[in-house]
């Protein structure tokens, strides 16, 4: 095998998936319990002894595996191996980092609001139109305003001052409604109780760690722990479209190369697609078709080649398909479909084919010299160096004490932001309330005394009699007051003269 090529299994010829071509994207497609989770462990173990780094969904914990040796005693390990084309096969720990969005079994994933997005936060959310528009126009005037919306406080701040100053945004924005605004909020509310209030805020996810290598050569592979981000089907999907949008946004040009930069699996991707709007559907198609000159492969992992719509299906290269179960109408109509996109080799019917595979048996088709599909092959997928199944607690606290993010994004930052700015302006508008109140009270207080006033009767002046008489009781009063005052002072210098 050539030092850029990932075995898949053997059928009559080896199957291999093309490195320099692994950026053309993929498909592992097929029934529950027909193996397609150790066909992804067996790709991201291939790609990582490459030296290309891996994201990849740990949903039922199994995969998580693959930082442990496999199981060196295991006989029918060693025979598959050999029926495979794996002459050198060996098991073997594989470099991986944990990460999850709560943060209880890996390092915590985080993202701005901004980085999210008004798009991506209304299919998180679950808005139509009209509250997807209310909630572009309220970023809009965030930016516009300075206005940070780092954390789900920032957002929910910004949502309570919308609601006390419609007219006021209004004016510059559109008109919006308390209505739209209380969705938006509940909505959010539901979201927070999910736990997506990890989620969002800083230190957000620098996207460089997730393509790393190791000292030897090896990729290192980001195992996202999705067990209960998975319950959550709309957080989940969501979150894993923000990942390939900020990669295809910043990483730059790469042109072809003969490895990729990045392979990222998106297990059950039928949770992307399901009641995605046309302007998601669109965002996705772009992301895909694009994301290839920047240097990342992606792969779906999904039950059903008709979960995946066909503009983008047609854009998945490399594709591995597990047996299929033809039990409804809708089932018969995904195996003609699969069966329909493989290059057809003389002598192999798809179709029945598909229904026959048992497990660990895959229909492989990859892109072959000048990027064209080689024929596709009925094949036996080779097995997994590392371990088939989930791991302790205690391999796992092992591994992240090795992890070179160890601490980088344990404590959460809460620098100023929308929520800091806006309860400021509350504060001011409060004050400025509660003066105009005081002063508004202080002017009805004397319009009331002005009122009262002038409801008193006027006083007659004095006659010439009473004007005399009060002239003469002023006039006795100060004549007696100062013989007083004479009789006081000369009894004070008597006394000091010593005369009695």
């Amino acid at each position: 095998m050539s030092n850029h090529q990932v075995l898949v299994g053997q059928g009559e010829v080896t199957c291999a998936l093309q490195g320099r071509y692994a950026n053309r994207h993929g498909l592992v497609a097929g029934a529950t319990g027909t193996g397609k989770t150790i066909t992804l462990q067996i790709l991201a173990e291939g790609f990582a002894d490459l030296g290309v780094p891996v994201f990849l969904a740990d949903i039922k914990g199994d995969v998580a595996g693959m930082s442990q040796p496999g199981d060196a005693g295991n006989a029918k390990l060693a025979e598959r191996a050999a029926k495979t084309g794996m002459s050198d096969f060996r098991v073997q720990p594989y470099p991986v980092v944990f990460w999850d969005v709560f943060g209880e079994q890996g390092h915590p994933v985080r993202a701005t609001i901004s980085d999210l997005g008004p798009l991506l936060l209304t299919r998180m959310l679950d808005l139509n139109d009209t509250q997807e528009g209310v909630l572009n126009l309220l970023f809009k005037y965030a930016d516009d305003n300075g206005l940070l919306l780092l954390d789900l406080k920032d957002l929910r701040s910004l949502l309570s001052f919308a609601s006390d100053n419609l007219a006021l945004i209004g004016s510059d924005y559109g008109t919006i409604s308390k209505q739209s605004i209380g969705v938006i909020q509940r909505a959010l509310l539901t979201l927070e109780q999910q736990g997506a209030e990890r989620f969002f805020g800083e230190p957000a996810l620098q996207l460089e760690d997730f393509m790393q290598t190791t000292l030897d050569g090896r990729g290192i592979i980001n195992v996202l722990a999705a067990d209960k981000l998975y319950q959550q089907p709309r957080l989940y999907a969501t979150f894993l479209l923000w990942l390939l949008s900020e990669l295809f946004e910043q990483l730059p040009e790469r042109g072809d190369a003969d490895l990729p930069k990045l392979v990222f699996f998106f297990d059950e991707a039928h949770l992307l697609f399901k009641d995605a709007p046309k302007a998601l559907l669109d965002k996705v198609e772009q992301v895909v078709r694009l994301i290839r000159s920047k240097g990342v492969g992606v792969y779906f992992i999904t039950q059903n080649p008709l979960d995946v719509p066909e503009t983008i299906l047609g854009q998945l290269g490399n594709r591995v398909q597990h047996g299929l179960r033809a039990f409804t109408p809708r089932d018969q109509k995904a195996v003609r479909a699969a069966a329909e996109t493989f290059r057809a080799k003389p002598g192999l019917d798809v179709t029945t084919a598909i229904l026959e595979l048992g497990v660990g048996e895959a229909l492989v088709s990859t892109l072959g010299e000048g990027g064209v599909p080689t024929p596709v092959e009925r094949a036996k997928v080779r097995p997994p160096r590392s371990r088939m199944g989930a791991i302790t607690p205690e391999e796992r606290q092992t591994v992240m004490s090795r992890s070179p993010f160890r601490g980088r994004y344990d404590q959460v930052l809460d620098r100023e932001s929308a929520y800091e700015k806006l309860q400021v302006k509350a504060e001011q508008r409060a004050a400025e309330a509660e003066a105009v109140q005081t002063q508004k009270a202080a002017e009805k207080v004397a319009a009331q005394e002005a009122k009262a006033a002038a409801r008193r009767p006027a006083r007659e002046p004095d006659s010439i009699w009473e004007t005399a008489a009060k002239s003469a009781a002023r006039a006795a009063s100060s004549e007696v007051g100062r013989k007083i005052g004479r009789e006081l002072l000369r009894g004070l210098l008597g006394s000091l003269s010593g005369k009695r």
